[in-house]
């Protein structure tokens, strides 16, 4: 039997420069401008949050008012157009190039991202990724100004657990096919996803994470970004939730 080995990728300022979250919005308010006053569900929570009195959980909920009264067929045709048109046209060359390299090294691709499901399955059908773990939500026939989360936030260990339930052969891996996996992220709180795999890659990490990542020999890579530091990141993030920044 050969050995199996994996590729696993967070989303977000991994396989592109952008929060996906903030980047769907722009999206969809580029189709329909109007949805930008349903924001107003989400700044009592983005207040709440800011002062402790709110988890990140409630707060990726509470964004999400601006899809509310959205049918499901009307969501999943704009998840497919935004895969398709601008998730293409944003990731990083040098990270699609690595997907390539492993899908020609017969390793499975897996995406793992705290991003909604909804559209994290439509990416990770347009870079050609055999599994995908994502946030889930709870839609209905019309998407509700507060989407139930199914399964929690799909982060730190969460990731771990809810892709050794969904994905095959990875309990199963023995040391050998462990160590011949590849994993790729930004964020600190990947580092149980990172170790999972027996190479680990950094993208554009903080200080700190690239410190570990020096320490254990973990490759770092810093493809070009449409920004030059945190705060360009910033200005990114407050024009996508208001629709003005270009697809």
């Amino acid at each position: 039997m050969p050995a199996r080995s994996y590729a696993f990728f967070d989303l977000d300022h991994t396989l592109l420069p952008f929060d996906t979250q903030a980047l769907f919005c722009n999206f969809v308010l580029h189709r329909e401008p109007w949805r930008v006053l349903l924001h107003g569900l989400f700044i009592p929570v983005a207040l709440a949050r800011a002062c402790g009195l709110a988890s990140t959980a409630t707060a990726k909920r509470a964004f999400l008012s601006y899809l509310r009264g959205m049918s499901r067929e009307r969501l999943a045709a704009y998840a497919r157009e935004f895969a398709e048109v601008c998730v293409t046209k944003w990731a990083y060359p040098s990270l699609r190039a690595e997907i390539l390299r492993h899908k020609h090294q017969n390793r499975v691709l897996v995406l793992n991202t705290a991003s909604p499901d909804f559209y994290a399955h439509e990416i990770a059908h347009a870079l050609g990724f055999d599994h995908c773990i994502a946030t889930r939500f709870e839609v209905g026939a019309t998407f509700p100004g507060m989407p139930r989360l199914v399964t929690g936030n799909n982060k730190h260990e969460a990731k771990i657990a809810a892709m050794e339930a969904v994905v095959p052969g990875l309990t199963e891996l023995t040391e050998q096919e462990r160590a011949n996996s590849w994993s790729y992220s930004d964020s600190a709180a990947d580092l149980p996803l990172l170790e999972y795999a027996g190479y680990a890659v950094l993208v554009h990490p903080s200080r700190k994470l690239a410190g570990i990542g020096q320490q254990r020999g973990w490759a770092i890579l810093h493809p070009e970004r449409p920004y030059d530091n945190k705060l360009g990141d910033m200005l990114c993030v407050m024009l996508q939730m208001f629709g003005l920044h270009p697809e």
